[in-house]
């Protein structure tokens, strides 16, 4: 059964799905609705569409001709990798199409000599790490969700994860990228040479949330695999102590492999459900890791815990084991589902601020926290800033939806107040397209839209997302939220 209520809707479905079924296998394209709810959100479910069809290619050359048509007939077209992006710039738009890459997950080379691997968008992050450990390498970024989230979606976000200060957020590790445009037309960002010719929009590209081409294929670098890791996990007894000792650990010049930080209830959340071993009397705990040779990494734990003592920590326990380091490390990692597990729903923020204003941040918060009469576990990247606040709130009642939400744009918009911005690795999509607007200006934004049109004249792919538009910061200036008090909560925000 069709649910495409608008008779104009309807003949535009008809129209795409008589273009599309000559093309793709039956399987391959969806439309009925038990079939396009699963593809309704990303991660970030509060924001919820069905779209028109969902495609799913095999090959290139399907993906060249999807595109041509959606070009045609001026239908929108939402790239998606696993949907496990948090800010809902996989989110479908109601006359489009999504384009599913799920299908392209080969490993089409493993280059061990010169560190590289080449793989189709749909290639799970952690999948590359396990094809080409036999080598004695691995992808170094590690988003949270790596056993999930896919190589193309990473491209898109520009995903860090846990040891991004050490070795960079997936720009410092991708070589190559090939992408369509909406047109068809095929376009490479990047190569395997030092230095590529022409303008470099490499870095315009990564991390533009599927508004300028689709990805089909990906060059990523390879690491060595360390001989040795081992993490220090510290304890204070204050929060502002802790933030401290991350700008002091910086400051004393060591870049450790991973820098994370806790606070108690992210850590009582998580010992309750992977039972990681953590401090539970701590107002927080850091993760400090230092990997490479045993000797490299004695001195640079020698070196951390000095600066973590004189920092005030009350507590130092260094991993005895890999085993030991893992569970440490498994906990962080699941910090996401042990929220769920102690509240009905949670909302996950995603700024970055100068380390120094770690500690101003995190008492901020706190001060939120009886503002909106809501809770917040606290778990981030802290050697480089980038804050991930988890809101505690219940998504049946839509008054405290309303509240989080309100919660979540006061977090973004200190966190520009501070010195820093509103995302890290999560992205715009539409979650911060409002606070967009408080972070950039009119001249700044037209430079963005520009970008924009000069690979998407007929801004077709992913439209209303990660750009404002004038009219939205004019209509979000009126709507600022005022002692925690959205105006009009009843009309609809996306």
């Amino acid at each position: 059964m069709n649910t495409i209520s608008s008779p104009h809707l309807e003949f535009r479905q008809n129209e795409l799905l008589a273009e599309l079924r000559p093309l793709l296998p039956e399987e391959a394209l969806l439309w009925e609705p038990e079939d396009t709810i699963p593809y309704e959100c990303d991660g970030l479910a509060a924001y919820r569409q069905r779209p028109m069809a969902v495609a799913l290619p095999q090959t290139e050359d399907q993906v060249i001709q999807i595109l041509k048509i959606c070009h045609q007939l001026k239908v929108p077209v939402v790239p998606r990798g696993a949907g496990t992006g948090l800010s809902g710039g996989a989110m479908p738009i109601q006359n489009g199409l999504v384009l599913s890459l799920a299908k392209f997950k080969k490993i089409l080379e493993i280059n061990p000599l010169a560190r590289t691997a080449t793989v189709q968008p749909g290639v799970r992050n952690l999948a590359i790490s396990e094809a080409v450990a036999q080598h004695g390498l691995y992808y170094a970024p590690d988003p949270s969700s790596q056993i999930a989230c896919t190589i193309g979606g990473n491209v898109s976000e520009n995903s860090g994860g846990v040891h991004c200060l050490k070795y960079g957020l997936t720009i410092h590790n991708v070589l190559r990228i090939r992408a369509i445009l909406i047109t068809g037309e095929v376009v490479e960002f990047g190569g395997l040479a030092p230095d590529s010719p022409g303008l470099d929009l490499f870095s315009v590209f990564i991390g533009s949330e599927g508004m300028l081409a689709v990805v089909t294929e990906v060059t990523v670098k390879l690491v060595p695999k360390p001989a040795l890791a081992k993490v220090i996990m510290a304890s204070f007894d204050d929060i502002e102590k802790g933030g401290n000792a991350v700008a002091d650990i910086i400051a004393a010049g060591i870049i450790p492999a991973g820098l994370e930080m806790m606070d108690q209830p992210a850590t009582v959340a998580v010992e309750s459900f992977v039972h990681a071993g953590y401090d539970l009397n701590a107002a927080t705990i850091l993760l400090c890791e230092s990997d490479g040779t045993p000797e490299e990494v004695a001195e640079e734990i020698e070196k951390m815990s000095a600066v973590l003592q004189k920092s005030g920590a009350t507590r130092l326990q260094v991993s005895e084991s890999e085993a030991e380091r893992l569970r440490f490390w498994s906990g962080r990692k699941n910090a996401f589902p042990a929220a769920g597990r102690v509240s009905p729903d949670y909302y996950c923020m995603d700024g970055t601020i100068p380390r120094r204003k770690i500690a101003e941040l995190l008492k901020r918060i706190k001060a939120m926290e009886a503002k909106y009469q809501l809770g917040c576990m606290n778990v981030f990247h802290a050697g480089d800033g980038n804050m991930h606040p988890l809101i505690l709130f219940n998504g049946a009642d839509h008054q405290e939806w309303l509240r989080a939400e309100a919660f979540g744009s006061d977090i973004l918009e200190t966190c520009v107040e501070l010195g820093g911005t509103i995302t890290g690795e999560h992205g715009v999509g539409i979650e911060k397209i409002n606070s967009m607007c408080v972070q950039f200006g009119e001249k700044e934004r037209a430079m963005f839209w520009g970008i924009k049109e000069s690979f998407d004249p007929g801004r077709l792919l992913n439209p209303d997302k990660a750009i404002p538009t004038l009219n939205r910061c004019a209509d979000y200036g009126a709507m600022r939220i005022s002692n925690g008090i959205l105006p009009h909560p009843e009309l609809e925000r996306f």
